[in-house]
């Protein structure tokens, strides 16, 4: 397993844009992440728009962005891969919704949270990760503690 530094900079010393994360203890095991029945939902909505209702949602993180991790949310339509952790949500008399996840991307996401986020300024998925250290002021990239 390979480790990571994290800066530790006290939030009034942080470059503009940045903000401390606050500790977020959500109740999820550190091996999988949870996702919320809005996000269940969204995720069939948007399968059954594209016209795949049997594909499934990745999500992940990459290297990037301002603060050193992004987070990822595609369209999956081939099969998982080996080590992948697969999330299958049934509700009766509605298509499964399926949440793929790598297992590298799990060390960092982890205890999280996906949602789906609906307000005046902003309509979208959005993690509650417990590892966040820091994430810039758009919220899409990220620190790890």
């Amino acid at each position: 397993m390979e480790t990571m530094s994290t800066d530790t900079k006290s939030a009034d010393t942080m470059a503009p844009g940045f903000v401390k994360a606050a500790a977020l203890d959500t109740g999820v095991s550190k091996k999988t992440i949870a996702v919320s029945p809005a996000a269940v939902e969204a995720v069939r909505m948007q399968l059954k728009k594209r016209g795949t209702p049997e594909g499934a949602i990745r999500v992940g993180i990459r290297g990037g962005g301002c603060s050193g991790f992004s987070y990822v949310i595609e369209f999956e339509d081939a099969p998982p891969r080996s080590g992948d952790l697969v999330l299958e949500f049934t509700e009766e008399g509605k298509a499964k919704v399926a949440v793929i996840c790598d297992k590298k991307s799990i060390l960092y996401l982890g205890g999280s949270v996906l949602d789906w986020e609906k307000t005046l300024m902003f309509q979208g998925f959005k993690f509650k990760n417990p590892q966040e250290a820091t994430r810039c002021g758009c919220g899409h990239s990220f620190t790890v503690t």
